[in-house]
């Protein structure tokens, strides 16, 4: 059977499509490595689902090769990879309908109308390949808008220095909060900062055939059991399924997007669930299965015209890969510290705490050592957050001191009593550091000339290189952060920034722009080289910000979706 639309993919980025064309008429599939799962599978087992990556392949079958810099003897550096299996280090993030919008923790900040021209308002950085986009902030504000009210974000708009423009409020008041957000609120305040409240893209009342959040405790990494996370698949797949005019094939890996010797897309070729062998044609073709694998998947379909790849004469398919910059910090609270009442509020579980640091968005500090002549840099974004999960905040408390200062493993009583301690003398608030992950010729995709999945496809090699002036935003945001611990009266403070990269944040490789010779696609996010491909997910992006990526991703697809539906009905005419 022939569609009009075939997507691969069926996240953040694919969703949107399918939505608005099929409400548009269009004969929509959308093809998804991996199961439809519902609501009814998603349980809040923390054992078996956070912890066992139940969601995702086992790196037996499906990897990546992750490259790595090292120094040898002589202190000169080398590229060396590794197999995700013999490592454990997965860089799946959820593949099942939905894709991993599924398990996000649905903090929606927006970009700011800086993160649409970095190059321009700050300079050019040595090392480090940096444009600006091809559209701006007012272009993509009504799409922004639209994510709120058709995904569904929960929030309130604060002043603040940093407000970026917005045409509407929040379509839903801002979900339940923890008694910390006004601890926050008022030691921001003391010391001249300005907390402001987390937009999330959970419902706080039931909407859109969804129920709101029932405050499980349980949500970063899980996937919702009431529909009330903004999932794709429980926010836009089902309504674009109820329309007839969608269809979604689960357990289909796309491995090869076929085309002739003039690079017209003749197909796109995938194994189904017992691995036979499937051909689907379309009239356009989307690819939004996240950035390291629609890298992997454009580089794999070769043809006469495309022998490095569709779409990518130009080399620039893989280029440009972009996590996200930052890190990570905590202070404790001990409630032998605290009063009864103290105590009690940090004791509760299930609501969320919604507040974020934006007062350095952008850095005016001539002392700071990432600044431009001017004194200025571009900062971002630290989140504050209590981790709930019970098992994992219990690892570490089955080692002991003996005597003699030697590390012991505890049973027992001794093992009970470190349990007790833990859980029952104080509790850690942590925060994260949201920054740029500049671009740069050392973090790429390509495949794996050895390594192959269990289909015998060759796998994607990420090299994951990264540019210092990253850790250097990243730990002077954290040290803001540290300060506002201390305010609050937090013990035993840290922080900690690293280059490694938070693999659920990823984005480019297929970075739009108005030059084809340096970008794969046009500001519509089609092919230079393919009128009938589009990219939509995170690949998209030639920088990525100071958030998370997810809320951008959404607003963008909406805005291709709109010229998707005027290029098939173009086609529609001229059939």
């Amino acid at each position: 059977m022939s569609y009009d639309i075939c997507i691969v993919g069926s996240g953040a980025g694919a969703s949107p499509i399918a939505y608005q064309l099929a409400q548009a008429g269009a004969k929509v599939l959308v093809l998804e490595k991996g199961p439809w799962l519902t609501e009814k599978e998603f349980f809040k087992d923390e054992l078996t689902i956070s912890i066992h990556d139940a969601y995702n392949p086992k790196l037996t079958d499906e990897q990546h090769v992750i490259e790595e810099e090292y120094l040898d003897e002589h202190n000169k550096p080398f590229w060396q990879g590794e197999k995700t299996s013999d490592s454990g280090w997965s860089w799946w993030n959820g593949n099942v309908v939905g894709g991993s919008s599924n398990f996000m923790s649905g903090y929606f900040h927006r970009l700011k109308p800086i993160d649409f021209r970095l190059k321009s308002e700050f300079g050019e950085i040595k090392g480090a390949n940096i444009e600006d986009w091809p559209i701006s902030y007012d272009e993509l504000e009504p799409y922004y808008a639209k994510v709120e009210r058709e995904v569904g974000v929960s929030g309130r708009v604060v002043a603040h220095p940093h407000q970026e423009p917005r045409s509407t409020n929040f379509p839903y008041p801002p979900v339940a909060e923890l008694p910390m957000s006004a601890w926050i609120d008022r030691a921001a305040k003391k010391i001249g900062y300005h907390a402001t409240p987390v937009p999330r893209a959970i419902l706080s009342e039931p909407a859109m055939g969804r129920r709101s959040c029932e405050y499980s405790g349980y949500c970063s990494s899980y996937g919702c059991s009431t529909g009330a996370k903004g999932s794709g698949r429980a926010a836009l797949l089902n309504h674009a399924v109820a329309s007839g005019n969608c269809t979604i094939k689960a357990n289909a890996k796309v491995y090869k997007i076929a085309n002739d010797q003039n690079g017209n897309i003749t197909g796109v070729h995938y194994y189904d669930k017992i691995g036979r062998k499937k051909s689907v044609s379309a009239k356009i073709y989307v690819i939004a299965c996240q950035a390291v694998e629609t890298s992997r998947l454009l580089l794999a379909s070769t043809g006469e015209k495309f022998p490095q790849g569709l779409a990518n004469n130009n080399g620039q398919v893989g280029k440009n890969l972009l996590f996200s910059g930052g890190g990570i910090g905590q202070g404790d609270f001990n409630y032998a510290d605290l009063s009864k009442q103290q105590v009690k509020e940090l004791q509760q579980v299930g609501p969320f705490i919604n507040r974020a640091l934006q007062d350095w968005y952008q850095i005016a500090d001539k002392a700071f050592s990432g600044a431009n002549e001017k004194g200025q840099a571009k900062g971002g974004t630290i989140d504050f957050l209590f981790h709930q999960n019970p098992i994992a905040r219990s690892r570490g408390t089955q080692w002991g001191v003996n005597k003699s200062g030697d590390e012991q493993l505890l049973w027992g009583e001794a093992l009970k009593q470190s349990l007790r301690t833990e859980f029952t003398s104080y509790k850690t608030l942590r925060f994260e550091v949201f920054n740029d992950w500049l671009p740069t010729d050392d973090c790429f995709v390509s495949l794996d000339k050895e390594i192959t999945d269990q289909w015998g496809d060759p796998v994607a090699k990420v090299r994951i290189g990264y540019h210092n002036h990253d850790l250097e935003v990243g730990e002077y945001l954290s040290k803001k952060a540290e300060k506002l611990l201390e305010a609050l009266g937090a013990k035993n403070i840290s922080s900690s920034v690293s280059g490694y990269p938070s693999t659920n944040l990823m984005a480019g490789g297929c970075r739009f722009g108005n030059d084809a010779r340096t970008s794969v696609l046009n500001k519509d996010c089609q092919a230079h080289e393919v009128d009938n491909l589009y990219v939509t997910d995170g690949s998209f992006m030639p920088t990525g910000g100071s958030v998370p990526y997810t809320f951008t991703i959404y607003a963008n697809a909406f805005r291709v979706a709109d010229k998707i539906t005027a290029h098939w009905q173009q086609i529609q005419k001229q059939a």
